[in-house]
């Protein structure tokens, strides 16, 4: 199994909850130093948040010897985060032998905040 823990991640305070083939999830327990100058998450942890979602779901169906890195992703804030518990889910729409196209949302207890699409270079690992 390829590794899929990274120290960034750790970083952020985010933990990985849900990884299997084609889908992955991401949950992020919000404190203080998450949040912006209004008391919202701030949304450079939302995208940070999304962004490493969607590169989990990215890797979850490579072979072993590949990795994904981001080309680009596209966040559509759709509300504030005020809760406390935020839960980014990611799914694959298509995977070709160079590049993944991954969807992500991202949830804050229960309520849909952010929408955001992806797309990650799958490229040799070794």
């Amino acid at each position: 199994m390829k590794d899929i823990n990274f120290p960034f991640l750790k970083h952020t305070g985010a933990s990985l909850k849900g990884f299997s083939k084609g889908e992955a999830e991401v949950e992020l327990h919000v404190k203080p130093y998450h949040l912006q100058h209004k008391g919202f998450v701030h949304g450079g942890v939302i995208s940070t948040l999304m962004d490493n979602t969607g590169w989990y779901a990215a890797v979850s169906g490579l072979e072993d010897g590949f990795t994904a890195v981001t080309m680009e992703i596209k966040i559509n804030y759709l509300k504030p985060a005020l809760g406390k518990y935020l839960l980014a889910s990611a799914s694959i729409k298509r995977q070709g032998r160079t590049t993944s196209f991954v969807t992500i949302e991202l949830h804050d207890e229960g309520s849909l905040i952010a929408y955001a699409t992806g797309t990650y270079a799958i490229i040799n690992d070794e």
